[in-house]
């Protein structure tokens, strides 16, 4: 994934700049960056935030920063804010999305044209090195920005520091959010909409999908009017979403809330068998409390997540490190566990592993009876938007995993389809599998239409991709 901020004021942007950067980084674990412009040119800082918080690493820098214009990020994979001198001047830019025509496109422009390409570790090409080259083959910004989108497969969203003010744009589909926040000495950009309240700024408007806005200290311009076709993430609310955050006018919380409380209403389970409603902290809080209000089962805090030492920014890249990591944050607390019939509420189920320990944490701490609800349908299907898994194959998912076992290695669509439908016997077969492997008392998923029901903008206007397979 990723976060972003960007600030223009009439006065120094630097101190905005840092704090709505670090309010992203629940976003993103491996890199961070800030590029700001000031009379003495651009100034950039990446560092690396794997075993740090983005404070603590850009604390010297921000004090030797200076200038009016600037942006931010926090980046799960890509070193970025770039800084690029081409024919349209010197720029810098930040990206959120994904491409997954990569190697097409690389081998394209270098046929064309004999540029290079600087790879990453892995032997993997920087995406925001290949959105600049696509952008420089065109006469001007917005048609390189239009470009972009045209050539990609996937989704991109980005901002470009220009000495003309900040270009915002937000990708074809608006998979992803861009917000605008305004006060006095001038405007901001963020991925998160709660990132600048706390800095003096106001709500302002967000972008629609395909817009492009440019922002200075003296307004925000509208260079290329939104589309009438949005497809944003419905996993924003769900999961990656700060609690405070809020998407197309609806809230994290709030949505979390109510998605808890249709999953109560729909649970068909003797609630007079259940000790207590828990949720996996963080993101499954929310979903347990609306779950816990609506069945009158009490709310508890069976484990409390440590986090002093161990922001989310710890976060090895390599799976089975992040299992242990994830499982080693978590504190029991006995008393609240021992003997107890516990539902158990997460934002979802991927690969299984971490819910799978989890669970046999709990039973290992005295729980009598683990019930698993998680707060959205089955994943079906890897995101080919937002990066929102490091799955490098669908059969990382033990949905997918599960399926094979019944179905044979090759899956047709129509039989896939009969999976992600929870009338299906198929389906149900499936549920109850991934049960089975992963050692719980019983499991049943949120279904898709309650989850767009707690969202509340309608289907249409949702990328449910993951879980149903239509884009």
């Amino acid at each position: 994934m990723g976060g972003f901020f960007a600030a223009t004021l009439k006065n120094d942007c630097v101190f905005d700049l840092f704090f709505g950067t670090d309010y992203h980084s629940h976003l993103g674990t491996r890199r961070a960056g800030m590029t700001v412009l000031g009379e003495h040119g651009f100034d950039r800082a990446i560092h690396n935030i794997e075993n740090s918080p983005f404070r603590s690493k850009f604390d010297r820098d921000v004090q030797e920063m200076k200038g009016n214009y600037g942006i931010g990020c926090i980046s799960d994979y890509e070193p970025q804010p770039l800084i690029v001198r081409s024919h349209h001047g010197t720029y810098s830019l930040v990206t959120v999305g994904k491409i997954n025509n990569t190697d097409e496109l690389v081998d394209e422009i270098i046929k064309e044209g004999g540029i290079h390409f600087l790879e990453m570790s892995g032997g993997v090409v920087n995406q925001t090195e290949l959105v600049a080259s696509l952008i420089n083959q065109k006469g001007n910004l917005i048609k390189g920005i239009q470009y972009v989108w045209e050539k990609i497969k996937g989704s991109m969203t980005m901002l470009i520091l220009t000495p003309l003010g900040i270009y915002c744009a937000r990708d074809l589909y608006g998979r992803t959010p861009v917000a605008i926040g305004r006060k006095d000495e001038g405007f901001c950009a963020s991925f998160e909409s709660f990132a600048y309240l706390n800095l003096g700024y106001e709500h302002y408007k967000e972008l629609g999908p395909g817009e492009i806005d440019v922002i200075t200290p003296e307004g925000v311009k509208v260079l290329v009017d939104p589309k009438s076709t949005k497809k944003i993430c419905s996993f924003l609310w769900v999961y990656f979403g700060y609690p405070s955050s809020s998407y197309e006018g609806v809230s994290v919380e709030a949505m979390r809330n109510k998605c808890g409380s249709l999953m109560a209403k729909r649970d068909d389970f003797p609630k007079d068998k259940l000790d207590i409603v828990a949720g996996v902290p963080d993101s499954g809080t929310a979903h347990a409390v609306g779950y816990a209000n609506e069945s009158a089962i009490p709310f508890s805090r069976p484990f409390i997540k440590y986090t002093p030492t161990w922001p989310r920014s710890f976060m090895p890249t390599i799976q089975s490190k992040r299992d242990l990591i994830a499982k080693m944050k978590l504190i029991p607390v006995h008393e609240l566990i021992d003997g107890n019939r516990i539902l158990l509420i997460d934002d979802s189920i991927v690969r299984g592993t971490q819910l799978r320990e989890t669970t046999e944490f709990l039973y290992k701490s005295g729980a009598k009876e683990v019930h698993v609800r998680p707060a959205c349908p089955p994943i079906m299907y890897g995101c080919k938007f937002i990066n929102f898994s490091r799955s490098t194959s669908e059969m990382d998912l033990i949905t997918r995993r599960v399926i094979r076992s019944e179905e044979g290695e090759n899956v047709s669509s129509e039989v896939l389809e009969e999976y992600t439908n929870p009338d299906s016997e198929k389906y149900k077969r499936m549920v109850d599998e991934i049960r089975k492997q992963l050692g719980f008392t019983t499991l049943s998923f949120n279904r898709l239409d309650d989850m767009v029901e707690a969202i509340g903008i309608g289907k249409e206007n949702l990328c449910t991709y993951c879980f149903d397979g239509k884009e």
